[in-house]
């Protein structure tokens, strides 16, 4: 594995506390059990500001503990112009999301946005269900979701950046 610079993953749903903390739950647990903690860094967002200093919804982290995944040192904060900068990476889970992240997109980024699951091979959806208002049933597909996504997205990243 070559030095290379911390490549930067930042994923956004719109409060922060179900979707974007539990795909940053999962793929910050992806990465360490790859041993690739040292290269690269994860963060989420919200595109509103309803949820900022939250914690992660606790039918998420319920959730996500019955995988062994930890959201318990999240918290909710409002995607920024800022972020373009910092992240490689901006992970929308929906389309909705992925509108208002493109609106405040400065044109000279780091990053380009793109949908999760754009990196999931084995699933058909495109957009990563909201399950704030659902049953408990939906934070387990969500979970399923995040993780192929993960998978793939893991995968581009080592090829694409040597890791």
């Amino acid at each position: 594995m070559k030095e290379t610079q911390s490549v930067k993953v930042l994923f956004v749903c719109m409060g922060n506390i179900c979707r974007s903390p539990t795909a940053e739950g999962v793929f910050r647990k992806l990465v360490s059990d790859s041993g690739l903690d040292a290269h690269i860094e994860i963060d989420s967002a919200g595109t509103h500001a309803y949820h900022v200093g939250e914690a992660p919804d606790r039918r998420a982290q319920a959730a996500a503990e019955k995988r062994d995944i930890d959201l318990s040192d999240i918290r909710g904060r409002r995607f920024t112009e800022q972020d373009f900068h910092e992240f490689d990476y901006i992970l929308a889970m929906d389309q909705d999301n992925l509108g208002n992240i493109e609106y405040l997109n400065p044109g000279e980024a780091r990053g380009r946005p793109h949908l999760l699951l754009d990196f999931a091979r084995k699933v058909e959806e495109r957009e990563v269900p909201d399950p704030y208002y659902g049953g408990n049933n939906g934070f387990e597909y969500v979970l399923d979701l995040v993780e192929e996504a993960s998978h793939g997205l893991l995968e581009h990243i080592r090829a694409k950046h040597d890791l």
